[in-house]
């Protein structure tokens, strides 16, 4: 198994990340650094380094009053699921050519998994395996311009996910989706894997674009 050292920069940057995209800081909030110095325990040098970063991803803007959390708008929902509609398929068809029994199982797991957890309304655990079963596909797709493209836009729509598997119809009828993509990758069919993916990520912009209001 590969181990990777992570600096402290690197983690105070995963966490601002994920506590943004999660809504812990809604968009509109202004924070400092002092503010962050005393969250999380760090000196100012790798809050500054992850606040440049986060202004990189344009989920921030540093403004004279501070940290002004910018997040993720409905405009940027939508271009987000336009790209994903466009390359996310693609990366489920080169799955469907080169995924190894292996790999299969453990895709197979992660369907079943979400499965369990839909009828017992658990979104969090729902989102946990939604989640897993996408980054399988972009790792299985053996491209890693695809995956390194795709990733960062998944976790951008994290708080929107929770939501939509919140909803019990829609989470059921993702499952249900990624059984379909799940079977076509393990019939090495490349041309419905990716049909079926595209359809998904049609489905899931229309259920989020839907109900999102910023």
């Amino acid at each position: 198994m590969e181990h990777r050292t992570i600096s402290l920069a690197e983690q105070v940057f995963e966490r601002l990340e994920n506590e943004i995209l999660s809504g812990k800081f809604p968009r509109g909030t202004t924070l400092t650094e002092m503010n962050l110095v005393t969250e999380l325990g760090v000196s100012r040098t790798p809050i500054r380094e992850a606040i440049h970063r986060l202004e990189q991803e344009h989920i921030i803007e540093t403004t004279t009053k501070g940290i002004l959390i910018l997040g993720v708008t409905k405009k940027d929902l939508r271009d987000i699921f336009e790209i994903r509609l466009r390359i996310e398929g693609l990366a489920s068809a080169e799955a469907a050519k080169r995924i190894t029994d292996e790999e299969l199982a453990e895709l197979r797991e992660t369907v079943e998994l979400q499965e369990f957890y839909v009828p017992k309304n658990d979104p969090e655990h729902v989102r946990g395996q939604d989640s897993r079963f996408h980054l399988l596909i972009y790792r299985f797709s053996g491209n890693t311009a695809l995956s390194d493209a795709l990733l960062p836009l998944h976790k951008k729509v994290m708080k929107y996910r929770l939501a939509s598997v919140s909803n019990h119809s829609r989470a059921s009828s993702s499952a249900a989706e990624h059984r379909k993509i799940y079977e076509a990758i393990a019939r090495h069919d490349p041309a419905a894997a990716e049909a079926r993916t595209v359809e998904h990520i049609r489905n899931a912009m229309e259920h989020i674009l839907k109900e999102t209001n910023e």
